[in-house]
C-alpha cells in the first residue's frame, strides 16, 4: 500500500488561498530551476538576479494553460518540506529552449540519512480530472519503472550531477551501471503527485471540522482507488495528493508571477 500525504493551501477572507500558493511557489524557483552551483552560491546581494534567471528557465509561453510545470514544483516543494529532501539535479537548467518540455522523472532528489542514500524520483499529474489523473500517473509509473528506460534515466542523471555537491559521488555509485536494479531498488521512492480540481475544496470558505472531515475522506478514498492499481511492491511509492480550488486559477496565478520575473 502506498504511503499517503494530503495537502492543501487553506483559506483566506472566505476564499482558497491561490495567490498565496502561486507567491510561495515562485519563492522556490531558483532551487528548482538551476543547478546546484547556482543556487548554492545565493546571497543577498544576487537573490533578485538568480530568480530572476530561474524564471527564464521555466517557460515562456503564452499557452501555459497546457503546462505542467506548476505542478512539478508544487512537488518540488512538499517533498522538500514534508521529508527533507535535497535536490540532486535540476533538469529545467540543461533545457535547449525554455519552452522545451522535459522527459523523464519529474523531480530527482535524495534523502541522506548517515552514509546512506535513499534516491526520490517523482512522477506529476497536475489535472482537473482527478480519475484521469490516476490513470495516466500508472500509465507512467509502469513505463518509467521498466528496466531499459530506468538505465537509461540513471544514465542522464549521472551526466547532469553537479560536481560540486557533497553528495555527486553516492548518488553515482547508487545508480552506477555496476550496481544491481534489485540493491537500488531497496534504495528508491517514487513519489508521486496528483494534484486536480477538488469539489471539496471549492465547495468550502474556512478550515472548519466539516471541511477537514470531509478533507480526509476524499483524500483517503483517492488514495484506495490509486492502490488498487497493479504496481512493483518492491518499489516504495509515496501517494502526494494536492486537492485544488482551481487549477487554471493556480496555473493564472502562477504565470503572472512567473512573467512579471522574466
Amino acid at each position: 500500500m502506498p504511503e499517503l500525504t494530503g495537502a492543501c493551501a487553506g483559506y483566506e477572507a472566505g476564499r482558497w488561498r491561490c495567490e498565496e500558493l502561486a507567491a510561495h511557489l515562485i519563492e522556490w524557483l531558483p532551487e528548482f530551476a538551476l543547478r546546484y552551483r547556482e543556487w548554492n552560491e545565493i546571497r543577498w546581494y544576487n537573490a533578485n538576479k538568480r530568480l530572476k534567471e530561474a524564471a527564464r528557465t521555466v517557460y515562456r509561453s503564452k499557452r501555459y494553460r497546457k503546462r505542467g510545470e506548476v505542478g512539478e514544483i508544487l512537488l518540488h516543494v512538499l517533498i522538500r518540506q514534508s521529508f527533507s529532501t535535497i535536490p540532486a539535479i535540476s533538469k529545467y537548467f540543461y533545457k535547449d529552449s525554455a519552452n522545451d518540455t522535459v522527459k523523464g522523472f519529474d523531480a530527482v532528489h535524495v534523502v541522506i540519512s548517515g552514509n546512506d542514500i535513499e534516491l526520490w524520483l517523482g512522477e506529476v499529474k497536475f489535472y482537473k480530472n482527478v480519475k484521469a489523473a490516476i490513470r495516466a500517473a500508472v500509465k507512467e509509473l509502469r513505463r518509467h519503472l521498466r528496466r531499459n528506460y530506468l538505465r537509461a534515466e540513471f544514465a542522464a542523471i549521472t551526466n547532469k550531477v553537479d560536481e560540486t555537491w557533497k553528495h555527486a559521488n553516492k548518488i553515482k555509485e547508487l545508480i552506477s551501471s555496476n550496481t544491481s536494479l534489485d540493491r537500488i531498488f531497496t534504495r528508491i521512492c517514487i513519489p508521486v503527485l496528483l494534484a486536480y480540481d477538488s469539489k471539496t475544496v471549492a465547495r468550502h470558505k474556512r478550515v472548519s471540522p466539516e471541511f477537514l472531515k470531509e478533507f480526509e475522506e476524499e483524500v483517503r478514498q483517492l488514495h484506495a482507488a490509486f492502490a488498487k492499481n497493479t504496481l512493483p511492491r518492491s518499489l516504495r511509492i509515496h501517494l502526494f495528493l494536492a486537492p485544488l480550488g482551481k487549477k487554471t486559477d493556480l496555473t493564472t496565478r502562477f504565470h503572472e508571477c512567473l512573467t512579471k520575473l522574466q
